[in-house]
């Protein structure tokens, strides 16, 4: 538009430059009224034209001039007298008519011109769309291989073959097989599926076309199109290659499905031009098509059938195998201290993709940078992976005493819940510091990958969820906002049970939630078949909720003495790890009698074993010493916040 209009511009310019002097050099020279009476009186005048008082003249000699008469009626009579020719005109068009009509007509040939230089630019970047697009991976950028992908073995397995049909075709063909046309990589974001099309690539040693499906997608139809065909057109001059559209879904979308009527031509068109390609090339051709996706759902039923995308391959998040795999492979760039412990961090991430791991080990990288540090330590991947899940701290909120009493107890009460139940992930990390949207957070870790889960850990999981809310009502009488994040997950959870998973012995084993089949999307709805049914749902939920909470204060009021224990000393220290609760709960445990096996003495709880630990609470002294009778006041892993809600 504004290529457009400057173009007019510049030609309006030019026609006005043109016409205006050919305008005023046009008119014949101007010559004096009272030297125009004189030559009529002398009978040097043979015509005279009138046109609004302007008088164009020409003599007896048949040259012409110009004037203007004050008083036409008077010069008539003059004219009649000496016999001289007399001629009247219409009304001329005056100066700005002109002007105007060269601005429309330099417009019209200043716009056709645009239109002729704009096809033939749109036909020249059609013929370069593709060849700007080839990449040799091996020269133009690091070469990425199948050592630099890790965490997806299952997903390598399945593409290896395609770089030995790139590398020689005669090993499939042989057989009378053919290689797939077309391979779908689905899986969440982040998961590796652009790095492992590259490594194919890389691989294979082939041309590589990366292109986004958005590149084909432009605001007037035909142009997409045009590249689509210009794309294979390109391949097919450099196979054995490799096509990799990236989030195909921009492109590729179901057609007809919430379309406006003359809305999605330009997209249909790029759609219906890929799927003609797809089938346009055989597996002689040595071409593979990798597309790229998290949203397989949406994608047209035509691209996905056999003979286009044939295989499809799920990338799946990297367990924790591979998240220690993935580890290993961004810690070449980076210098790490001896004490970090690669496994441990993979252990403590569940949940992460790789490019959440990459962000990480990033994440650390700065953090002993700003440190000033030579190297990375553990507590540096510690700092990273709090800032990702939990968010920045926030050491300038200011908060007064009750706050930060009742949010300690809200989470040392999530701590002893999941100390206390049978099979739950143990706890990680307490802290009262604020961090992103949480004024406090309790952070658990399981100790082994969790792929199925059962009725009793779910409703661990729900009475953890719950141990904020019971120790706030134990200790101070009264229920605050805190509790907000944990109500809502405690219900998701329970929800799911009853709806979807059938744990209800009155609902009975029968799901009514469909499962997403998004990446993207969340937890659907329940779909019930009935409203009594529906009520019946919400009465299980209920049901099961109060029964969990019940058993979750029977706890806290059971483990007061150790709720108010930690709790004083999480208002000292304000951060406590998973070890240092662990301390103090045995130290409980040895001052309440419970196990008399324990060796003595300590200065705290009469345990020498624990009595070099408890220098890391700062209890070690006799100033610092707690006297237990004066104390009268969760992804995989589970992280329980308490949001700013007060």
């Amino acid at each position: 538009m504004v290529r457009a209009l400057m173009a007019v511009i510049i030609c309006s310019f030019i026609g006005i430059a043109i016409y205006l002097p050919w305008h005023f050099e046009s008119h014949s020279p101007i010559i004096k009224y009272s030297d125009f009476i004189n030559a009529v009186k002398k009978g040097n005048i043979s015509e005279v034209a009138i046109s609004n008082g302007e008088l164009r003249i020409k003599d007896v000699n048949g040259e012409t001039y110009y004037t203007f008469s004050p008083d036409v009626s008077n010069l008539i009579q003059l004219l009649l007298e000496q016999k001289v020719a007399i001629q009247t005109e219409s009304n001329k068009p005056g100066f700005f008519f002109y002007l105007l009509i060269g601005i429309i007509i330099t417009s019209v040939i200043g716009l056709f011109a645009l239109w002729v230089l704009n096809r033939y630019l749109k036909k020249k970047e059609g013929n370069e769309f593709a060849k700007t697009k080839v990449i040799n991976l091996c020269e133009s950028m690091k070469c990425v291989t199948f050592n630099d992908v890790e965490g997806i073995d299952e997903a390598k397995e399945e593409v290896k073959e395609i770089v030995d049909f790139l590398k020689d075709p005669s090993s499939v063909n042989r057989l009378g097989g053919r290689m797939p046309k077309g391979v779908l990589l689905m899986g969440p974001p982040g998961t590796g599926k652009t790095l492992l099309a590259r490594a194919i690539a890389g691989e294979a040693g082939t041309p590589f076309f990366s292109i986004s499906g958005s590149d084909f997608v432009e605001m007037f139809v035909g142009v997409g199109a045009s590249r689509v065909r210009e794309l294979f057109r390109e391949a097919k001059k450099n196979a054995p290659c490799i096509i990799f559209i990236d989030e195909i879904d921009a492109v590729g979308k179901n057609r007809g499905v919430g379309d406006i009527p003359g809305g999605q031509d330009e997209r249909q068109q790029t759609l219906n031009a890929l799927l003609v390609e797809m089938d346009g090339f055989e597996s002689d051709d040595n071409i593979v098509v990798i597309a790229a996706t998290n949203r397989p759902d949406v994608l047209d039923p035509a691209l996905l059938r056999p003979g286009r995308f044939d295989r499809r391959i799920y990338v799946p998040p990297p367990d924790m195998k591979g998240r220690y795999a993935i580890l290993k492979v961004h810690a070449r760039n980076v210098i790490l201290a001896k004490d970090v412990d690669l496994k441990m961090i993979a252990k403590g991430t569940p949940g992460f993709t790789g490019a959440d791991i990459r962000n990480l080990v990033n994440e650390a990288a700065l953090e002993a940078a700003r440190k000033g540090k030579s190297f990375i330590e553990m507590e540096d991947f510690e700092e990273a992976k709090d800032k990702i899940v939990l968010g920045i701290e926030r050491r300038g909120v200011v908060m007064d005493e009750e706050d930060r009493r009742i949010i300690a107890y809200h989470e040392v009460g999530h701590a002893i819940m999941a100390k206390m139940l049978p099979g739950a992930d143990p706890v990680h990390k307490i802290t009262i510091i604020p961090r992103g949207r949480s004024m406090g957070v309790t952070q658990q870790l399981p100790i082994d990958e969790h792929h199925v889960y059962s009725m009793e850990y779910l409703m661990n999981r729900i009475k953890i969820l719950f141990g904020g809310r019971a120790a706030e009502e134990i200790v101070f009488g009264r229920q605050t906002t805190a509790v907000r994040d944990d109500l809502a997950k405690a219900t998701a959870i329970a929800t799911m049970m009853i709806c979807q998973y059938g744990m209800s012995n009155k609902i009975g084993p029968i799901s009514y939630q469909h499962e997403s089949s998004s990446f993207l999307t969340g937890v659907e709805r329940p779909l019930f078949l009935s409203e009594e049914m529906a009520a019946l749902a919400d009465k299980e939920i209920n049901r099961l909720l109060k029964e969990c909470y019940e058993a979750t204060k029977a706890i806290i009021i059971k483990e007061r003495a150790l709720l108010n224990k930690v709790a004083e000393i999480l208002l000292v220290q304000e951060t406590l790890d998973g070890e240092e609760f662990d301390i103090i709960y045995e130290c409980n445990r040895k001052l309440s009698g419970d196990d008399a096996a324990l060796p003595d003495k300590c200065s705290v709880c009469n345990i020498t074993w624990c009595e070099k630990k408890l220098a890391k609470l700062g209890l070690d002294n006799a100033d610092n010493q707690l006297d237990p009778n004066n104390f009268e006041s969760s992804s995989e892993a589970t992280a329980h916040s308490s949001p700013n809600g007060r």
